[in-house]
């Protein structure tokens, strides 16, 4: 849909709705890591792996969700699948906001995934059918900026409202609460599409598209979609431990306290905002080129990831931080999904999403507890750390390897 209604096409009231919808829920998924020891004042003493259990909670179900979610987007249409999501996502904010043990945070934690796990099939569809081509890096990385931002924000609201101010931990979660139903009608107002009775009926009517070739229709797992799932379970796996632990790794073994946890962590998101809109806006001048930006971005974010934990001084260190937001997760993963818009199978976008972002999400199960594990072990969370680079460094080589066998073989 190009059309035009008061002078904004509808394709930018999509991205506008995509960047509100990854920013609510990104203040979401940093909060309950940013506050631990607010929360054990609350339910007790806990241990590492214990506490990097919630956040593997949310990321299990998030993950379960993702191809059955991208399935129900390809038959229901997108509004019948993300609505409902969010309805579930707002009542387990509310669960959490009222928690007085450990097991109801986990249960909240796992029906909060489940919710959010209704989103990224019916974000990147809508934005994969809607955006033109030229525009799709850009565009993704406008997206994917709320993200960003919305992970700032929570980092510097918990620190600055929750630590310094002593706010209660739990008005964070209503306040998600309200910032959640402020985007369902956002969703029920913004998004065009049939009904489900339509959609449905759609389906039942349509004919088998003969130009599609019979492989392209259902093959999700061709070689350049596997390296794709590998090069995203790398890089989610490297920012969710970040994600997960960067606040209480500044906090008891850098010697940050109070705001200043919340704004050294909060850089990370906050450098990420201007690198993607600038590598992108490049990245669509030469999409000819989107492998080379890949990989060049990857080996660039393990090494300043590296430059970060190794730092002897807290000047390296937070240079680090800041190199790493500037080519990590938040700026790849834009030209990561239009490369897969460009190869996945055209009439069957939200479960290929679906499946992409499953491969992805499923190390952000693993990330939080194994790094919570390993410094149980070992003493320290630079193990964890290292982990994550090394994931990263051996994922690349492959993405390399496997579309250089691509290359050569066409």
């Amino acid at each position: 849909m190009t059309e035009k209604k008061g002078g904004i096409q509808y394709w930018h009231k999509i991205v506008a709705l995509l960047f509100l919808g990854w920013l609510v829920m990104w203040i979401y998924r940093p909060v309950l890591a940013a506050i631990f020891p607010e929360i054990q004042q609350t339910v007790g003493p806990q241990s590492n792996t214990e506490l990097g259990l919630i956040a593997s909670c949310y990321f299990f179900s998030y993950t379960l969700m993702q191809i059955p979610a991208g399935i129900l987007v390809d038959k229901y249409g997108k509004k019948a699948v993300v609505i409902p999501g969010f309805i579930l996502f707002t009542i387990a904010a509310i669960m959490i906001g009222n928690a007085q043990t450990m097991t109801m945070i986990y249960i909240g934690s796992l029906l909060a995934g489940l919710g959010c796990g209704s989103y990224y099939g019916s974000a990147w569809s809508l934005s994969a059918e809607n955006i033109p081509a030229e525009n799709r890096s850009f565009a993704s990385a406008i997206i994917n900026t709320g993200a960003a931002l919305g992970m700032g924000v929570c980092l510097l609201s918990t620190s600055f409202l929750v630590k310094a101010l002593d706010m209660p931990w739990q008005y964070m979660l209503y306040i998600i609460a309200v910032l959640t139903l402020c985007l369902i009608a956002g969703f029920a107002i913004i998004i065009k599409e049939p009904s489900v009775k339509t959609v449905i009926a759609q389906k039942k009517q349509q004919k088998p598209d003969t130009n599609i070739a019979p492989k392209e229709k259902n093959n999700f797992f061709t070689s350049p979609m596997i390296a794709c799932y590998i090069m995203y379970f790398a890089t989610c796996y490297g920012y969710y431990m970040v994600v997960s632990w960067l606040p209480n790794f500044l906090e008891t073994e850098r010697g940050f306290t109070g705001g200043s946890i919340g704004s050294a962590s909060s850089l990370v998101a906050f450098a990420a905002i201007p690198g993607a809109l600038v590598i992108s806006k490049i990245s669509d001048k030469f999409r000819s080129k989107r492998l080379f930006f890949i990989i060049v971005l990857e080996l660039l974010s393990a090494m300043t990831l590296l430059m970060a934990v190794q730092s002897s001084t807290i000047t390296l260190l937070l240079m680090g931080l800041i190199l790493y937001g500037l080519f990590g997760k938040f700026v790849v993963e834009p030209i990561l999904i239009s490369h897969v818009a460009d190869i996945a199978p055209k009439n069957s976008y939200g479960t290929a999403f679906g499946v992409f972002n499953f491969f992805g999400m499923s190390s952000s199960v693993i990330a939080p507890p194994l790094t919570g594990l390993l410094a149980d072990i070992t003493g320290t969370k630079i193990t964890g750390f290292y982990v994550a680079i090394a994931i990263l460094f051996i994922a690349t080589a492959l993405f390399f390897v496997i579309n250089l066998r691509k290359h050569i073989t066409n």
